[in-house]
């Protein structure tokens, strides 16, 4: 029988651990923005400042292209027409393409950077935005998607299924299956889309974790962190993330593998909760803190992005995941975002974390810009 004494303090620690709870809960609430309005002036002093500082616009390769994911978010919710200019711009300057080769007998897909690759998934991410702003135009000009149906029906006519080997790759490319079928009503891209994404999984997906290694040089145990754990890098498991819920945004409700991927979603999603530091943000190595310790913002934007979509769209419960989100968005708005909207402390490019690594203050780039306005665009909606 416990002596009264045991039985107080069993109850004080009880009580206790309520009250820690509760206030854990209230504390992350509470670090939501006050309004919408401010949201807004988040996105644009972030979006005006890197238009401003990039005002030619770049290739079509994956790095630009990125960024105008995030870019034709922030449009969508503020209507702002110098960001669908800046888009617009960008893909008149890259003829609507992304490598530019014609000759399909020299199309590949394995890594590159020239105008054969156009089969490689990075210089697939441009057609997003391209969908996105075919769809902004009342005249429907099919210059504008053209060459983002030839080059994937033309790559869903071979027999090859292994198109996408490296989380990026999903980020990249899923979502151009899911818009191009919804402009064009050809059911072969959703059909192919999970095909791919089969392969994919296969060879990344660690399902004891529920996350995706970058590659698979990186799987568990041929490859280890610098403390012999599983080596999760988190923009990695971001654009997969990311990739899945705009995948989901488009998809048919009735789609025959819906189910399945919105489950691979809300297992993502308790796995990438529970991986949070105290902080706010996200490590490099999701699970090995220590291996490359401090904050990175690419990641950690797609990750609170992805928690706002589901939290939206009702596939993750509000209660339990807004204050992952929250406390998410708070350091990308608090730490992360510079006075001068410079977004900081995004992990340069690269496939993994790297221990040593010097990612800070000044450290920045067009598709961490872009993943942070893909979350603060949800954030925007979240207040509704």
């Amino acid at each position: 029988m416990k002596t009264k004494t045991a039985v107080y303090f069993s109850l004080l620690i009880v009580l206790l651990s309520s009250c820690a709870s509760a206030t854990g809960s209230k504390s992350a609430n509470a670090l939501l923005p006050d309004s919408k309005a401010e949201v807004r002036q988040t996105i644009e002093q972030v979006n005006n400042y890197w238009q401003e500082a990039n005002p030619k616009p770049g290739w079509a390769f994956w790095d630009v292209a990125a960024y105008h994911t995030g870019n034709m978010e922030a449009y969508k919710v503020t209507k702002n027409e110098d960001y669908r200019k800046y888009s617009e711009a960008w893909a008149e300057k890259n003829d609507w393409k992304g490598a530019k080769s014609d000759n399909k007998e020299n199309w590949k897909y394995s890594y590159g950077e020239n105008d054969n690759h156009v089969l490689f998934g990075d210089w697939q991410i441009c057609f997003q935005t391209y969908i996105d702003l075919y769809s902004f135009d009342e005249e429907k000009d099919e210059r504008k998607i053209a060459r983002a149906k030839e080059v994937m029906e033309y790559q869903m006519s071979t027999p090859n299924n292994d198109y996408w080997w490296w989380a990026d790759g999903l980020y990249m490319v899923m979502p151009v299956m899911t818009k191009l079928h919804k402009v064009t009503g050809n059911k072969q891209y959703l059909e192919k889309l999970h095909e791919y994404l089969s392969y994919a999984n296969s060879i990344m997906y660690d399902a004891e974790e529920g996350l995706y290694y970058r590659d698979g040089k990186y799987v568990y145990p041929k490859h280890k962190s610098a403390n012999g754990k599983k080596d999760f890098w988190a923009r990695g498991d971001g654009w997969v993330f990311a990739g899945l819920a705009k995948v989901l945004q488009d998809l048919p409700k009735n789609d025959a593998h819906r189910k399945e991927y919105e489950q691979r979603f809300k297992d993502m999603a308790v796995a990438i909760a529970r991986s949070q530091q105290p902080e706010g943000y996200w490590t490099r190595s999701i699970l090995d803190p220590a291996h490359a310790p401090g904050p990175e913002t690419s990641g950690t934007a797609f990750f609170t992005y992805g928690m706002l979509w589901g939290i939206n769209n009702g596939l993750l419960d509000k209660k339990e995941y807004l204050p992952v989100a929250a406390k998410g968005y708070d350091y990308l708005t608090k730490v992360a975002l510079q006075p001068n909207g410079k977004v900081g402390y995004v992990q340069p490019i690269g496939e993994r974390a790297i221990p040593g690594q010097v990612v800070d203050i000044k450290s920045t780039s067009g598709f961490g810009v872009g993943a942070f306005l893909l979350a603060a665009s949800e954030m925007y909606r979240c207040l509704d």
